[in-house]
């Protein structure tokens, strides 16, 4: 910085100089306002068991509707039991299926574990053994599982924590061990993939839209705009005057109850729409494209949901046909064959558990088609015509 000298022979000893002074420029003031937008970086929700459960489960309707339409009709179905290609109604696994534990039905068991597998990816089930007999199982929440990795990079045990308590249980143990059930994970070797993590962008917008849609019903419906102040005769607001407009917009312009009131304006002030109307931005049916991705994810036909705009299908008799014979018993099957290798520990081989697809409401029609034909198949023996039932 320069400085210039009081006197013109220059400052006396002992006295500071002073800065030199420089002229600014003329400035006019602003007369109107200015908004300027830029895009932001997307926010996408976690792939964890509690971050889609909260965002999916818990607040979005298609993803909800989903996981209870799975699980429920998966956990509805009957179960039977062979032991050496022999029926075993009265076989004690059989019997702790029904009633798990003390706590929970046969049903409530496995709803809550189909939904671990379709909110996670994985789940648990701890077995509780009495004088070497298996009495209980218990369901243990994915997200409090640690997996234990060996040297040679296999599961070695499981971790638990719960409460500020860890409890391990090892993968090698002389009785029955904890039974992990997991989804196919393409890029991982101990944890399973779940169908809501396939669908996160459409959850998100999903969520999205909704939270947008109820902040425009909050804002009158109105889109977002600004308020240009520009006077004839030039000048600028005060701050008075800006805190005061600011107030009345805000009581008596805002808010579902006020929806359609007019605006009134004067003194210099325009309004100049900033944002896109719900039917510029094709509101409606960005949300149900959304909701299609999720049900696809799941596996749910969209009619079954009332999700406009999808024919695949013929009739709703026909999609719910589809999604017990694509969905619900692919997972049953599944999961009731890897129940079947757990327990042979406790029970020995030999041992299937296989569902009671004459009690399935949905493939009543398709079961009685197939008893139509066989009745009609004269080349048949009664005993052929059992087998080909599955009796």
């Amino acid at each position: 910085m320069k400085f210039r000298s009081l006197l013109p022979w220059g400052s006396p000893a002992g006295r500071k100089p002073v800065p030199e002074r420089h002229d600014v420029p003329e400035r006019k003031a602003a007369t109107g306002f200015v908004s300027l937008t830029s895009q932001g970086s997307a926010s996408w929700t976690g792939r964890s068991y509690a971050a889609l459960s909260r965002e999916g489960f818990m607040r979005n309707p298609v993803a909800h509707r989903c996981v209870r339409m799975i699980s429920e009709a998966a956990a509805s179905v009957p179960l039977l039991i062979y032991e050496q290609d022999s029926e075993r109604p009265d076989h004690p696994l059989l019997h702790l299926l029904l009633q798990p534990n003390a706590r929970m039905s046969g049903p409530d068991f496995f709803e809550v574990l189909y939904g671990h597998l379709l909110l996670s990816g994985n789940a648990y089930v701890e077995p509780v053994e009495i004088g070497g007999a298996l009495r209980e199982l218990h369901l243990l929440r994915p997200d409090r599982i640690g997996i234990v990795e060996g040297r040679d990079g296999w599961t070695e045990a499981y971790d638990y924590r719960a409460g500020g308590l860890v409890r391990r249980f090892p993968v090698e143990t002389d009785g029955i061990g904890l039974l992990h059930l997991k989804l196919f994970h393409p890029l991982d070797d101990h944890l399973g993939f779940p169908p809501l993590a396939a669908a996160q962008v459409a959850l998100d917008l999903s969520n999205a839209a909704a939270a947008w849609n109820k902040a425009l019903l909050d804002n009158s419906a109105r889109p977002s705009g600004a308020l240009v102040y520009q006077p004839k005769e030039g000048g600028n607001l005060s701050p008075d005057q800006y805190e005061r407009l600011k107030q009345e917009l805000d009581e008596g312009y805002s808010g579902p109850m006020r929806a359609g009131r007019p605006l009134l304006l004067e003194g210099g002030l325009d309004w100049k729409s900033m944002g896109l109307s719900p039917k510029d931005m094709d509101f409606v049916e960005a949300r149900n494209g959304a909701a299609r991705d999720i049900a696809l994810a799941f596996g749910v036909p969209p009619m079954l949901l009332g999700i406009p705009g999808d024919n695949t299908y013929a009739n709703y008799q026909e999609a719910n046909r589809a999604f017990y014979r694509l969905t619900v018993l692919p997972m049953l099957t599944r999961t009731l064959a890897t129940l079947s290798t757990w327990a042979a520990a406790g029970y020995g081989d030999g041992l299937r558990l296989e569902p009671d697809l004459d009690k399935v409401a949905g493939l009543g029609a398709e079961r009685g088609e197939l008893w139509k034909r066989l009745g009609e198949a004269a080349f048949l023996t009664d005993e052929e015509k059992r087998q080909a039932v599955g009796y």
